[in-house]
């Protein structure tokens, strides 16, 4: 009797067990997630449209300098084209903007002064040709004077005449052949044959480049050599001139690397260093020029574009996320969605500086190894609850 009673207190036990369990597993309920988390779960497609990033170190400026530049030829790689002698225009052999080699054909001229100096070359040498003859003599009259003399034939004094005559001859000799080069080195600058008359000048380029100016046309009488035809410029250099402020040029050092953005090329850096810093500053602006020289070899910077210069400092070692990772939410701050977890998305507030390129820095609220959403990040923040 003893033993049915205790078989029948266990099973009451049992069953009392299993109705509480029971009414525990009905009771329990799913703990949703944070208000700034998202949660998707593995098969869902929206997973798909999600892209992330990793959060990265780069060396960034943490100060600099930007300026409003201009590209100007460079200024040693420029020349004035001027006649070397005044007449009329035969012809004009280029045109603005042509790209001419190092003595090459520029431009004729039919000049009086041309053959002036043919004839000036011929008379110089004509000269040499009579100081020489006279020279020769003044020297056989010396030598035989001299034996003479020895020869006790004649006095002293005939041997100093001699001597001296001898002396002029030679002088006079030298004088003509100076002249004579003199004469020589016009022609030479002129381009000109010795003994052919009516030669036109020909003037050619002193240095290879383009064209950037032309003043003259065929058929014009030009009577001043002082006044530039032609400006021709080697654009295989240029600078970029900067009116960097008064307090801030102490960030400029000389052959530092710039950067240089221009209107024409949005999105496209080129880089420079600096080549020039004023020494002075201007007083109505407050501000020093500075001018970077950049490589143009590709033809595509022109003179007078218009851009900005930056002037770096200081480097470090900076956080940064893609553009696309970046949002405002409504009160205006700045806010990521960091992944968590595979498919967990915590929405986070940070601190972002200054932009560089296609990516922004991060001062606070990720860290480096952090995966960010880059694609996407709206559709996460519609997925929040309100």
């Amino acid at each position: 009797m003893k033993r049915m009673f205790a078989v029948a207190l266990l099973a009451g036990s049992l069953a009392a067990c299993r109705g509480h369990a029971a009414t525990s597993a009905e009771t329990t309920i799913a703990v949703p997630p944070p208000p700034n988390v998202v949660e998707l779960p593995p098969a869902s497609p929206m997973l798909d449209q999600i892209k992330r990033d990793v959060v990265t170190l780069r060396d960034l400026p943490t100060d600099e300098v930007t300026a409003a530049g201009k590209i100007e030829a460079n200024p040693n790689r420029v020349t004035k084209v001027l006649l070397p002698v005044t007449g009329r225009i035969a012809s004009v052999l280029v045109k603005t903007g042509d790209a001419v080699r190092r003595n090459e054909p520029l431009l004729t001229i039919v000049s009086p002064d041309a053959d002036a100096a043919l004839s000036a070359h011929m008379s110089a040498q004509a000269t040499v040709t009579q100081s020489e003859a006279a020279l020769n003599k003044a020297r056989a009259d010396f030598d035989r004077a001299s034996d003479l003399f020895e020869h006790n034939a004649i006095a002293q004094k005939d041997v100093l005449t001699a001597e001296s005559a001898f002396a002029q001859a030679q002088a006079a000799f030298e004088q003509a052949l100076a002249s004579r080069e003199q004469t020589s080195r016009r022609l030479m600058v002129l381009g000109l044959d010795p003994g052919k008359f009516q030669q036109q000048v020909v003037v050619a380029a002193p240095l290879a480049g383009k064209v950037l100016e032309l003043s003259v046309v065929p058929g014009e009488y030009r009577n001043d050599t002082t006044a530039s035809v032609m400006t021709i410029a080697d654009l295989a250099t240029v600078w970029v001139t900067s009116q960097v402020p008064e307090s801030y040029i102490r960030f400029v050092r000389l052959a530092e690397a710039v950067e240089i953005s221009l209107v024409a090329y949005p999105g496209e850096t080129f880089t420079g260093h600096v080549s020039r810093i004023a020494d002075v500053v201007d007083p109505q602006t407050r501000t020093v020029k500075v001018q970077a020289e950049l490589d143009n070899r590709s033809g595509r910077l022109r003179p007078e574009m218009y851009g900005s210069i930056h002037h770096i400092a200081s480097i470090a070692k900076t956080a940064v996320v893609p553009a696309g990772a970046l949002v405002q939410n409504n009160d205006g701050q700045s806010i990521v969605f960091v992944e968590t977890a595979p498919g967990r998305f915590e929405r986070r507030q940070v601190k972002p500086g200054k932009p560089a390129g296609d990516v922004v820095r991060i001062a606070a609220g990720v860290a480096p190894g952090d995966r960010v959403v880059v694609d996407g990040v709206m559709l996460l923040n519609g997925l929040l609850p309100k």
